[in-house]
């Protein structure tokens, strides 16, 4: 009988059934009727390892354990002719260790017409079991995995496709059989996938996760994203035949990583814009830095643009548009080599929109909009800017949303933001992202409008209460010089004056109110108003000085700060007997160019601010020789924020020095612009030149 004969009739498993008998080891073994081994195949040694010379005629003492061997004769004693019999039993293989088969033996006549032969097959139970989880998994993979599952020859034509491919191509497998994949699915790169497919099968380097996105059958009206993997098939001779590909679709997937990407980009963008948005108080700096900023992330092209009326700080415009709107760009900024930024207007520019462009109407309704196709509507259908916006059109503009700045409930302008090809049209989370970084900046840019506005109030203030003439009396020459703060700071409260006095003298006079602002320009006047009553009745200067200091104790909240306090330098010069008379109140030293035009600092007590209470103020008396020349200054002319003061002020002498023989107005200009040319603070700058009267 043949072996696979007898194995299905101990067994009782047909060909064909759940073991895959043609694909298992199975072993033949004969026992004779004394119960040694008479046959042992090639399978039997392939599956435990003993040559048959090791084995033939023994009676299996090397093969079952000492614990199996009751089972085995009970086994060959429940044998009768024509009938099988199986049950499990472990045997050692020739190495050791135990391997757990199934034995089916039937007993056969050997010789003919004698009884006592038995017959057995053995059979590796993992392997029958690694064999039925196989059948299980490749059963599941075909017609229940969510996963599209193709095998292709090596002309990457289709060989086999499981169900969930056809489901994801929507093409039945019959279809797909010897077509290659542009042959069915035309609306995607099938020319990359089959780049590298080909490589995968040349290389044998698999590929993972390539994202295909494109349409099929399944889905023609909608683009859907697949991952997908390749490896290639190979033979038991490793040799190559083929391609396996893996197809996943993970649209949803791929749109909530885009999404959740967009929101970081959009999110990252939002702190850049606090971050470089109103760096300074200054508004044309905060409109260029929202058109910098858009630019990463936003737009392609930025523009910022205010209300002439806002830009010139003028009345609030009224809600009658019937005319129109003038916006003045205070922004611009675009990609490098965008040439449809050359279109727009430059900055500066001052630009009219008739009242039907939605640019007055978003203003009006104070909302953005977006226009998805750009035309002339989009900016204005008035002719001067039909040509604009078809030249946009031309150089690949497509996109354009407008946000109006609104702060503090008032209509500051509005922002343009435009996208060229292959950008996509702006989307509603772009909306908002838009509208939040427009509403900062048109609180910075409002912030920027009313320093703006207090700040030139207190520099009109402050130049007001300076005096526009100085007139000294006979052998007193004078030049003076006053720079504002830079518009980082507000101005503060610097003054210098020169009052004549009786007998040909002269009172020369430097004073800083600490603070900035209105207020200290206000009270600089009143200690400027004040010094010069004291100073005209001829008081000593130390007298003049406690005087200023106790009106400053006095001085009531309603008037003035509270805590005043002012520094001051406070000079009486008389050119008939070169004499000068100093005093300091906290103040930074003079300095005198002496005739042979050497600049030194002069050695004098520095004092107390005005407004500390019981301070004496000490007076110094100096010669004066004819041709020196007296400089007093504010701290603002020596003291910076990144140098030593004691450098600065040899810094001073120096350019003193080095300019000696210059015209007085010209000496104190090139003191200003070598030492202070941008200053961080006020700056006041007083020079005298001493010489003797004319009889």
């Amino acid at each position: 009988m043949h072996r696979r004969e007898v194995f299905d009739q101990a067994a009782g498993i047909r060909a064909g059934g759940r073991l895959w008998p043609d694909e298992l080891l199975v072993a033949g073994v004969r026992v004779d009727a004394l119960g040694r081994i008479a046959y042992w195949d090639a399978g039997a040694e392939a599956l435990l390892g003993y040559p048959a010379e090791e084995v033939l005629g023994s009676r299996g003492e090397r093969l079952v354990p000492a614990e199996g061997r009751p089972g085995a004769r009970s086994l060959l004693e429940r044998l009768t002719p024509g009938r099988a019999a199986a049950r499990p039993c472990r045997v050692r293989h020739r190495d050791g260790h135990l391997v757990d088969l199934a034995v089916c033996a039937h007993r056969v006549p050997e010789p003919p017409g004698a009884d006592g032969h038995v017959l057995a097959f053995l059979v590796d139970v993992s392997a029958a079991l690694e064999m039925r989880v196989s059948r299980a998994i490749m059963e599941g993979l075909r017609g229940q995995s969510p996963v599209g599952l193709s095998a292709l020859d090596s002309e990457l034509r289709f060989l086999r496709v499981n169900s969930a491919l056809q489901a994801i191509n929507g093409v039945p497998e019959a279809e797909h059989l010897g077509r290659r994949v542009s042959d069915l699915l035309p609306d995607i790169d099938t020319a990359e996938v089959e780049t590298v497919m080909q490589q995968v099968l040349d290389t044998g380097e698999p590929v993972v996760d390539l994202r295909v996105t494109g349409r099929t059958p399944a889905a023609p009206r909608e683009d859907r994203v697949w991952s997908c993997s390749y490896f290639r098939l190979e033979d038991t001779r490793g040799r190559p035949f083929g391609v396996g590909a893996s197809v996943i679709d993970v649209t949803a997937q791929d749109r909530a990583e885009h999404a959740a990407a967009e929101s970081h980009r959009r999110l990252d963008l939002l702190n850049e814009a606090g971050t470089h948005i109103g760096t300074i108080l200054d508004m044309r700096q905060t409109a260029q830095e929202l058109a910098d900023v858009a630019l990463r992330g936003l737009a392609d092209i930025a523009t910022v643009d205010l209300l002439a009326a806002v830009a010139d700080d003028a009345a609030e415009p009224g809600s009658d548009l019937t005319d129109g709107i003038a916006v003045r760009r205070l922004g611009k900024s675009a990609a490098p080599g965008s040439p449809a930024a050359e279109v727009l207007a430059p900055l500066g520019a001052t630009l009219h929109f008739p009242p039907d462009a939605p640019y007055v109407q978003a203003i009006a309704r104070r909302d953005p909009f977006v226009v998805v196709e750009v035309d002339e509507r989009a900016i204005g259908a008035s002719s001067c800017h039909t040509d604009v916006v078809r030249r946009l059109r031309e150089l690949g503009v497509h996109s354009l949303l407008m946000v109006p700045l609104l702060a503090r409930g008032r209509v500051l302008g509005a922002a343009g933001f435009f996208r060229s090809v292959p950008s996509r049209p702006f989307s509603p989370d772009d909306v908002t992202l838009a509208r939040d970084m427009a509403s900062r900046a048109a609180v910075y840019l409002d912030n920027a409008r009313l320093y703006t506005r207090e700040h030139d109030t207190a520099v009109t203030l402050q130049r007001t209460l300076l005096p526009h003439r100085l007139t000294p009396p006979p052998g007193i020459e004078v030049a003076h010089c006053y720079r504002p703060a830079s518009d980082v700071n507000e101005v503060g409260g610097d003054w210098y004056d020169v009052v004549e006095m009786p007998g040909g003298r002269a009172a020369l006079v430097v004073g800083d109110v600490m603070g900035h602002g209105i207020e200290a320009a206000a009270a600089m006047g009143q200690l400027r108003s004040t010094m010069r009553a004291l100073t005209r009745l001829a008081l000593p200067p130390e007298q003049v000085l406690r005087q200023l200091d106790t009106s400053l104790l006095d001085t009531s909240p309603t008037d003035l700060p509270d805590a005043l306090l002012a520094t001051c330098v406070y000079a009486v010069c008389d050119p008939a007997t070169g004499r000068c008379s100093i005093t300091r109140a906290g103040h930074p030293p003079p300095a005198v160019v002496h005739p042979d035009g050497t600049a030194t600092l002069l050695e004098l007590p520095a004092g107390a601010p005005l407004g500390v209470d019981g301070t004496d103020f000490v007076p110094t008396e100096l010669p004066v020789p004819p041709g020196s020349i007296l400089t007093l200054y504010t701290d603002g002319l020596v003291e910076t924020r990144y140098t030593d003061l004691d450098q600065r002020l040899t810094q001073l002498c120096d350019v003193l020095t080095a300019n000696s023989t210059l015209p007085l107005d010209a000496l104190s200009r090139t003191v200003m612009n070598q030492l202070a040319p941008h200053p961080d603070d006020d700056v006041a700058l007083l020079l005298a030149r001493i010489n003797r009267p004319e009889p």
